[in-house]
């Protein structure tokens, strides 16, 4: 599987990517950051379905359609606020590992992910860079090719940060 950090909107990879991954929040009816862009891009159509979702926990992972994106699939998955989860590497590890799951039961070759809690819920980019990219590469695919990992164009440090993380483990990668 292939594994590529780029500066990116995730609400703007269209057919890139046959789903892009929503750091939500626990209600999934929308926030802000990545949760409010992908409310915001997707259309109302996206709000009436999340809320016959019931939410999801930290570290779970709901799908949903893209509506009025380019993409096949949302996945949306909750991560650990930092400070209060008492086991945020845990929580944040389970949230790459089911939304990719989620990608390979439904057949998919492309997927995208944020940075996932590492904005208002506070995570250490550092430390969350390392999480994701040892789930990611670690991670033995059924139909996965490529995975991206979409990093804000203002946030030129974390493209450094993720692609370093991944370099330290690109023998699993592949």
């Amino acid at each position: 599987m292939n594994v590529k950090a780029i500066t990116m909107d995730i609400t703007k990879i269209g057919k890139m990517a046959d789903a892009i991954v929503n750091a939500a929040n626990e209600s999934l009816l929308g926030g802000g950051g990545v949760d409010g862009a992908i409310h915001k891009a997707a259309g109302p159509d996206l709000l009436k379905e999340c809320k016959t979702l019931n939410g999801c926990r930290p570290g779970e992972a709901k799908l949903t359609k893209a509506y009025r994106l380019d993409n096949k699939y949302i996945i949306h998955t909750v991560g650990p606020r930092y400070y209060s989860d008492p086991t945020p590497a845990k929580t944040l590890a389970n949230c790459y590992l089911n939304c990719l799951k989620i990608a390979d039961e439904l057949g998919l070759k492309t997927t995208a992910f944020p940075s996932i809690s590492t904005g208002v819920f506070a995570y250490p980019l550092n430390e969350a860079a390392e999480i994701a990219a040892k789930v990611i590469c670690g991670y033995q695919p059924k139909s996965l090719k490529q995975v991206y990992m979409c990093i804000y164009p203002e946030k030129l440090d974390a493209l450094k940060i993720y692609n370093d993380a991944f370099n330290k483990f690109k023998n699993t990668c592949l």
